[in-house]
């Protein structure tokens, strides 16, 4: 899903990962997982927000790209490579909420960014816990092993140095209590590059990328 939106004072551009709310709608949205055409569009509307001065808000809750032959045969792979290459090279801020999982290129596709928020209780990673069981010692019920040593928490992502803010998840589930948590470090992220220029935008979202995965104390 994607559009314009105003932000508080800022006109901005939403591309959102769906997922649905009960068995139906997830078949619907097909769970979260994008194909071609869906980071075909994120593209059209990145170069838009980029004309525009938008920045740009990307919303990641997927467990990976759509894998089906048809998007495959469709181009895929070459949909999500454009979109990162995309992102990379954008003049306007790009901020990414992990909302609840991020995993594969399908998550990546959209965390090229200069700020990226996760909910505490948010998971990021290559594959599941049970697919990198499988792999590795072809034994899918050692997943919570896996998941220890894959260190996909955002708490882990934060110390990694890819995580910029943890947010506290409300007591309530409701959508309303999580946006009202959201808001104000989505505002903070936002206001950051409300007053620098475009190059300097770039620069910063460039230097961030390149440090994935060196913790804080090496830098």
């Amino acid at each position: 899903m994607g559009g314009v939106a105003w932000f508080l004072d800022w006109p901005v551009t939403v591309l959102a990962q769906a997922k649905g709310h009960s068995f139906q709608e997830n078949q619907e949205k097909n769970y979260g997982m994008m194909c071609p055409e869906g980071y075909r569009k994120a593209q059209r509307l990145m170069k838009q927000a980029d004309k525009f001065g938008r920045p740009v808000i990307c919303i990641v809750d997927t467990p990976g790209a759509f894998p089906g032959r048809g998007a495959e045969e469709r181009g895929q792979a070459q949909a999500i490579a454009e979109c990162l290459k995309l992102s990379a090279g954008l003049s306007v801020p790009v901020i990414t909420i992990v909302l609840s999982e991020g995993g594969s290129g399908g998550a990546l596709a959209l965390s090229v960014a200069n700020e990226i928020l996760f909910m505490e209780n948010a998971v990021y990673s290559i594959l599941s816990p049970e697919g990198f069981a499988s792999i590795l010692w072809k034994d899918e019920s050692r997943r919570e092993e896996a998941a220890a040593a894959m260190k996909l928490t955002s708490f882990d992502l934060k110390k990694a140095g890819f995580a910029d803010v943890i947010i506290k998840e409300p007591a309530e589930g409701d959508a309303a209590a999580f946006a009202a948590a959201i808001a104000p470090a989505l505002h903070s992220a936002v206001a950051k590059y409300a007053y620098m220029k475009p190059c300097e935008i770039k620069a910063h979202r460039l230097a961030k990328v390149r440090n994935w995965g060196v913790p804080s104390w090496m830098e």
